[in-house]
């Protein structure tokens, strides 16, 4: 097995990152080089999540395939930190039930039934994606900085306009 970031080895069970520029596709290690993953039914073998069709499907095609092929030339990780909020599954449970799903075409939703969700729930019987979490986090803040840019923005035209009327009050 080829090294990741971190240079460790990869068991069954282990959650894989998969940077990808503005996200991160996620997949499940089951063993012997292979590993399970949601991916949109437009994917071709080995030219991994990176297009809108993953964001577009509203389905998604659970697929078992050499980890070379799913990562690519993208960095990647063993991601098990949900570990320290959940007890993980078995390997040979994770596995199974992994497997269990191979082939088979499931709802997708990019907020709440993503490849995140997908390996977090086969892991640790909770589907979680923090990535949504945070994207929405960024939106939350985004929206408070806008809205108080809008409000300063408002004060200040307000405050100028007030001026403008007293100005021409004293004129007159």
């Amino acid at each position: 097995m080829a090294p990741t970031l971190f240079d460790e080895k990869v068991n069954p069970g282990d959650l894989i990152e998969i940077f990808r520029g503005s996200y991160q596709h996620w997949a499940i290690y089951i063993g012997d080089g292979l590993v399970v993953h949601l991916a949109p039914p437009s994917e071709i073998a080995g030219a991994g999540v990176d297009s809108m069709m993953s964001v577009l499907a509203e389905k998604a095609i659970v697929k078992e395939e050499e980890l070379w092929d799913v990562v690519g030339t993208n960095k990647w990780v063993i991601n098990n930190s949900l570990d320290e909020k959940y007890s993980p599954r078995s390997a040979e449970v994770i596995v199974r039930e992994a497997r269990r799903y191979v082939g088979k075409e499931i709802s997708y939703s990019v907020f709440s039934g993503n490849c995140e969700h997908f390996v977090t729930e086969l892991r640790y019987g909770q589907p979680e994606s923090r990535q949504v979490r945070k994207a929405g986090e960024t939106m939350l803040w985004m929206g408070v900085v806008g809205a108080l840019v809008g409000l300063a923005g408002a004060f200040l035209v307000g405050n100028k306009n007030q001026k403008e009327k007293e100005k021409e009050k004293n004129m007159q």
